[in-house]
């Protein structure tokens, strides 16, 4: 018996996320006195794999996997998981983590625990997974009876840990013949930027308090000087004034970044669900009574316009002297 787990490539390196998993799902297989087994869609440099602590990888290349279409994906980590006779997948818990692990649980009649936040206790035949609850207020203890575990992680609550290592790649092919998706891809947009926000250590994010696109450089400046990500709440993505892939929160992504700043947004629940994960928050807003004020770290009561530009400037400063 085997633990699988689900990983994925984004230009040509292993993600950060799914070296945690490995990570994770190394040392339940170590426990257990498993294998443990990464799959992978597509090419790259795949040598972390082995370092995180998978024995074996499964390599699958298949056109029809090219987009990570739902019912393809899903279908193709379960023929990798009958294979390899796996009694538990672990995934992370991101935009493909959401959509794979739920499908694949039906499939396998395995037990699912979305979110875990920390290793699982095991003893004997019990099997408990700790978990965010209610927007990351509580935490609640899931205990799987199931033969079959399906585990995914929050995104940046485990450190990455690379040792020496290494792993058999073994090119593993799949039968997706007789599955039609009912979802066609008409346009693929690829995000340009160098870091990506899953992985960012550090976030600087803005609101409808910047008042339009128009006023994102300064954002933009802060976010380069300081070499960290941009983000942003959902209203500014959905009027469009950023794209998408940024939103942050319940609805969006969630990320656990080492220094989050958050500039002229409210701090409403559904944001916050998002972020709170965060090692240090600092929080810019004119409305001293703003909700995001009880939860940060640090906070400045005044205009991001008057103090985003000299943040950057002195930052900026700071780094000409070191």
């Amino acid at each position: 018996m085997s633990v699988l787990i689900y990983t994925e490539v984004s230009k040509g390196k292993v993600k950060k996320a799914s070296l945690e998993a490995v990570n994770y799902g190394s040392r339940i297989a170590t426990q257990l006195n498993m294998k443990a087994t990464a799959v992978i869609i597509g090419d790259g440099d795949l040598s972390d794999l082995g370092k995180a602590g998978a024995s074996k990888v499964l390599k699958i290349n298949n056109e029809k996997l090219v987009n990570l279409d739902g019912q393809y994906l899903t279908a193709a980590i379960e023929q990798a998981a009958k294979a390899e006779d796996a009694s538990i997948i672990i995934f992370s818990n991101d935009f493909t983590g959401k959509e794979i692990a739920p499908r694949l649980a039906a499939r396998l009649k395995a037990g699912l625990v979305a979110g875990a936040v920390d290793n699982p206790v095991i003893s004997g035949d019990s099997f408990t997974v700790k978990k965010n609850v209610f927007s990351g207020k509580a935490v609640a203890m899931y205990a799987l009876h199931s033969e079959k575990k399906i585990i995914s992680l929050l995104p940046n609550s485990f450190a990455v840990e690379l040792k020496e290592g290494s792993a058999e790649i073994v090119d593993f092919a799949v039968n997706l013949d007789g599955i039609n998706s009912p979802v066609k891809v008409k346009e693929v947009k690829k995000v340009s930027s160098d870091l990506n926000l899953a992985d960012a250590e550090l976030v600087v994010s803005a609101g409808r308090g910047m008042k339009g696109p128009e006023n994102w450089g300064m954002i933009e400046d802060l976010a380069k000087v300081l070499g960290a990500a941009t983000a942003c709440s959902r209203p500014v993505a959905d009027m469009d004034w950023r794209p998408h892939h940024e939103h942050v929160g319940q609805t969006g992504l969630a990320i656990r970044p080492d220094l989050y700043i958050a500039i002229g947004i409210s701090g409403a629940i559904q944001h916050l669900a998002g972020v709170n994960g965060s090692k240090v928050m600092v929080v810019i807003n004119s409305d001293k009574e703003a909700p995001f004020f009880k939860s940060a770290d640090y906070g400045i009561v005044g205009d991001a316009f008057e103090i985003v530009p000299k943040l950057t400037e002195a930052i900026k400063k700071f780094k000409a002297n070191q």
